[in-house]
């Protein structure tokens, strides 16, 4: 049950994420859906190629297929009035996308039976992956290559799930909750990791 749950959830979170720049950066309908498209089964599709599975697994998800494209819709025709804050909507969809879609990447990769570094990876690319396609299609530079926190949430995910120690779809649920909540913190109150940046003399 926790399986299609997260996929629903990240399907549409991820969607309504990629809707949200597509439209920051004007783009036509067309652009939105694509944008959309493609930061909701981005992340899935790197993973699949990475583990070993065929990329034709991608197309057998046509209901989310479906739901991805009635998200985008129902977001595209919100009067632009009603939506006074959009990089705090695209925050905490985004935020949603990446704890849900890095706890189902995890949980692909545990069940083919893949070491824990492996899923720990498969949480990172689920999670993080189709926003960083998002992000390189609009031109901005992926959030996870930032000193603002990002992927080292879905790679803490990652982790306690490859663990196996915890078990049930309660421990789950918990785990996004805590993860969607630190993603939020980590932009809100501003946490980032250490960067250095060189400086050259000419």
């Amino acid at each position: 049950m926790a399986w299609e749950v997260f996929s629903l959830i990240g399907t549409i979170a991820f969607a309504v994420s990629g809707a949200i720049v597509a439209m920051e950066e004007e783009y036509d309908l067309f652009g939105v859906y694509i944008l959309g498209i493609v930061t909701a089964f981005g992340g899935g599709a790197i993973r699949n190629i990475l583990i070993g599975l065929p990329v034709s697994t991608l197309w057998n998800q046509e209901f989310l297929f479906q739901i991805a494209l009635l998200a985008i819709t129902i977001f595209f025709l919100i009067p632009h009035h009603l939506i006074k804050h959009w990089n705090r909507w695209g925050n905490v969809t985004d935020a949603i996308g990446l704890s849900a879609f890095a706890i189902q990447g995890a949980m692909h990769a545990v069940h083919q039976d893949l070491p824990i570094v492996a899923v720990i990876v498969a949480a990172v690319l689920t999670g993080a992956g189709g926003g960083v396609v998002r992000d390189l299609l609009a031109g901005r530079r992926p959030i996870i290559l930032r000193h603002e926190i990002y992927g080292v949430w879905a790679a803490s995910a990652g982790f306690l799930i490859g663990l196996e120690i915890f078990a049930g779809d309660l421990f789950l649920y918990i785990l996004f909750i805590i993860i969607t909540f630190l993603r939020i913190c980590s932009y809100t109150k501003g946490w980032s990791l250490p960067s250095k940046k060189i400086h050259y003399t000419k």
